[in-house]
């Protein structure tokens, strides 16, 4: 499809002699005066606009002026036969991309309609890419919805417009860079840079050159000037992972930024005042390491201005049915396969299972899950013996799956918190009590029959036994 540009002058021979030459690479469409060119706008979107400045009626700025305020903006180019330094000011001034002097040289118009366009097209591009990342990393791409999870979300939502420093604590795989990139595009930098460093991954050295960059001959090897990470992130965000990590010298020059929001290159004496917004995160315990004389007492108050902690994903027991479904459906979708369906105790014992990798581990389970299953149903059989461990029930909400009958298999679509049994007058049952409830429930459904009330649990029939060895009083049900 050729792009499309509206030619305005109020000259026959000019716009008819412009129609001709830009006719073959062009869809071209052509106005009298300011009154056609704004039907043409109204009727159609334009990929530029080339106007004359001086016509009778309304001039070339009032067009100028009214394709910039279209939905879909196109690249406008003025043309004047005065040459009028003021003018092309003032059309710039307005919005206009470039401007030419009549007579029109064609090679010049040609080159300046190119570049007008390939900026058009660089514009969208940003646009759709930031609406990616705002969708990407919103609060609404944050999955779950347990009360720690909607805790943090409350506090991202009240400190993301601010420019204080940020900590963020957490053990490793809880999703910090997630809660990093949603608080950057929450606040008011979010057209600004987020630029992420590993601190973990980098030896002192590279370490220190990747965030405040280096001058020439700072260091063997240093054969030109680089710009580091702080600079690359100005008018943004920069964050820091593994925070933890960094060795007493990174200490002592980032406390140095956070004090003088400045920095200096390696090899380098001249302070470089830079506005950036600090995001740090760490697994590991900071007072105690202040206590230990390995991080700094000054820069942990520094960095510690507002804590964030990210729950550990056994603590959100009520967003794993809604994580493992999403990223079933994800991985499903990026194989190009169907999503594999997890049978009633498949889904209680993945519930159950602590995660200790967390969001990282579930998503790799997921993965595996899709590539070697396609579309099938899994069991609590055919997950790896990790999972298989001591199940110790999952106080969610609703009712049992499969308490009815057998373990029916429950779409990834639909997956629901399991095994959650209402207590007398609605009052809730500890994680203990309600595993007893349940295995008392399936005992009288199976008649006493061991080997179907495993089945009605969802659980292997030695994890029953060793349930019953644990409650003897429940082995006199029948």
């Amino acid at each position: 499809m050729l792009p499309s540009v509206l030619i305005v002058d109020d000259e026959k021979h000019t716009r008819e002699g412009l129609r001709q030459a830009l006719e073959d690479d062009y869809d071209v469409s052509i106005a009298a005066n300011a009154d056609e060119a704004f039907n043409l706008l109204e009727a159609q979107p334009f990929d530029a606009v080339l106007t004359d400045l001086r016509m009778p009626g309304k001039s070339g700025l009032k067009v100028i002026d009214k394709a910039l305020a279209l939905p879909q903006r196109p690249a406008v180019i003025m043309m004047t036969a005065y040459g009028s330094v003021d003018s092309a000011v003032e059309a710039m001034k307005r919005g206009a991309v470039d401007f030419l002097t009549k007579p029109v040289n064609l090679e010049r118009l040609e080159v300046l309609l190119q570049r007008a366009l390939k900026t058009k097209t660089l514009e969208i591009e940003v646009k759709q890419l930031h609406e990616r990342l705002d969708e990407k990393f919103s609060f609404d791409g944050i999955i779950g919805h347990s009360a720690p999870l909607r805790d943090l979300i409350d506090k991202v939502r009240l400190v993301a417009p601010s420019r204080a420093t940020i900590l963020v604590e957490g053990e490793s795989g809880t999703g910090k860079e997630l809660i990093a990139q949603a608080l950057h595009q929450a606040g008011p930098r979010a057209r600004g840079p987020f630029v992420a460093v590993h601190c973990a991954a980098l030896s002192e050295n590279l370490l220190e050159s990747e965030l405040f960059g280096h001058e020439r001959g700072a260091f063997t090897g240093a054969s030109e000037r680089r710009v580091g990470r702080f600079e690359s992130a100005d008018g943004g965000t920069l964050f820091l992972d593994e925070i933890g990590e960094i060795t007493a010298s990174t200490q002592v020059k980032l406390l140095r930024f956070l004090e003088t929001r400045s920095i200096e290159r390696v090899g380098g004496s001249k302070p470089i005042p830079l506005d950036v917004r600090l995001v740090a995160a760490t697994n590991r315990h900071l007072e105690r390491m202040v206590g230990e004389g390995k991080f700094r007492e000054d820069l942990f108050f520094r960095l510690n201005v507002v804590r964030l902690t990210m729950p550990p994903l056994r603590e959100r027991p009520d967003d794993i049915p809604l994580l493992l479904a999403h990223y079933l459906l994800f991985f499903a979708k990026e194989n190009g396969v169907a999503a594999p369906q997890l049978e009633a105790g498949a889904l209680r014992t993945l519930c159950a299972y602590r995660w200790p990798g967390n969001i990282r581990e579930l998503r790799n389970f997921c993965e595996n899950a899709v590539v070697m299953h396609r579309g099938g149903r899994l069991t609590e059989y055919d997950l790896d013996p990790r999972y298989r461990g001591e199940w110790t029930g999952y106080a969610g909400r609703g009712s049992a799956p499969g308490a009815g009958g057998g373990a029916a298999a429950v779409p990834v679509g639909d997956a629901a918190p399991l095994l959650a049994l209402p207590g007398p007058a609605g009052a809730s049952l500890s994680v203990e009590e309600n595993e007893k409830r349940l295995l008392r429930e399936a005992l009288i459904k199976a008649r006493g029959n061991r080997t179907r009330a495993a089945a009605l649990m969802g659980i292997s029939r030695r994890t029953l036994h060793r349930k019953l060895a644990e409650w003897p009083e429940l082995d006199t049900v029948d």
